[in-house]
């Protein structure tokens, strides 16, 4: 039964992406969902609002727990400490799996290389270095470093950058709210520029954005390696054969960066290894192996 959990990632990440946009109330009234769900981080990067969402983003929570310290430190160390403790249990129990199966942008990314427009290429690895930037600059230190003349930070990556949020927040309630167009102004246009290009290169370069400017991935490969979860391969079974290079989504240098904090979990690697040399083991269940799937995504 277990080597059978892992045999396709899509129905995972089409689920996770409509759990996590299960609220429909925005059709009778253009509001967001601020029910009892929105107490709890969805661990994906999905935007708290977006007017379908059900729960809060770790990361835009992470920014504004943080935003808050210097004017309501008393309200913001208890938030800080809720988010943290999500974040941990996310990356400690699943790691970059969330990334793999569970993130509703990173599902969008796959479906986007699969239009057959343009040479089909992997991100570069020499741009990696951009969402280490990315999360300590834009989500951890600004936020409490700089603030307004009333003391209270601002949420940087989520206000300058962001495509989840310019797409399932921006967008999605431009088209439901037509008074606020007049709001629009540069920021907003320079944000739908960084959107276009990412999609755009999606198309062509596979999870542009997890590889290249994505901080949550990049915290959660930060706990991964301390997580419940590794992947495992018998040096005595390989064959270096490449193949599981070329699965990779992520571009790594396999076998010697598997389960690195780049890995997102897809398993192609394990599912295409002529020896079935790869396995993935729980730290939690010792005794639970999964190894060589059917490959069929």
């Amino acid at each position: 039964m277990a080597k059978r959990l892992f045999t396709t990632r899509w129905p995972w990440q089409l689920s996770s992406t409509l759990l996590g946009n299960a609220y429909l109330g925005f059709l009778s009234h253009a509001g967001l969902y601020r029910g009892f769900l929105k107490n709890f981080c969805f661990p994906g990067l999905n935007c708290y609002s977006c007017p379908a969402a059900t729960g809060a983003c770790p990361l835009g929570s992470l920014q504004q727990a943080l935003a808050s310290m210097r004017l309501l430190p008393s309200l913001a160390l208890p938030a800080l400490s809720y988010v943290l403790g999500w974040l941990l249990l996310f990356g400690l129990l699943l790691g970059r799996f969330i990334c793999g199966w569970l993130c509703p942008f990173g599902f969008l990314q796959e479906l986007l290389h699969k239009i057959p427009l343009g040479p089909k290429k992997k991100a570069p690895r020499s741009g990696r270095f951009i969402k280490h930037v990315f999360l300590w600059a834009l989500v951890l230190i600004l936020p409490v470093a700089s603030a307004d003349i009333t003391g209270y930070g601002k949420v940087w990556f989520c206000r300058l950058f962001c495509p989840a949020g310019t797409l399932e927040a921006g967008i999605f309630n431009l088209g439901l709210r037509p008074e606020i167009h007049t709001m629009i102004g540069t920021l907003f246009y320079g944000k739908l520029l960084v959107l276009i290009g990412i999609l755009i290169g999606c198309i062509i370069y596979l999870r542009l954005f997890c590889a290249l400017f994505c901080p949550l991935g990049c915290l959660y490969g930060l706990l991964q390696r301390w997580g419940c979860f590794k992947i495992y391969i018998s040096p005595e079974n390989c064959s270096s054969c490449g193949l599981c290079e070329k699965v990779c989504p992520m571009n790594l240098k396999l076998p010697d960066q598997l389960d690195s904090n780049e890995c997102i979990r897809c398993l192609n690697c394990m599912k295409i290894c002529p020896t079935k040399g790869i396995r993935l083991e729980s730290l939690l269940l010792p005794h639970t192996v999964v190894d060589h799937p059917q490959r069929t995504d």
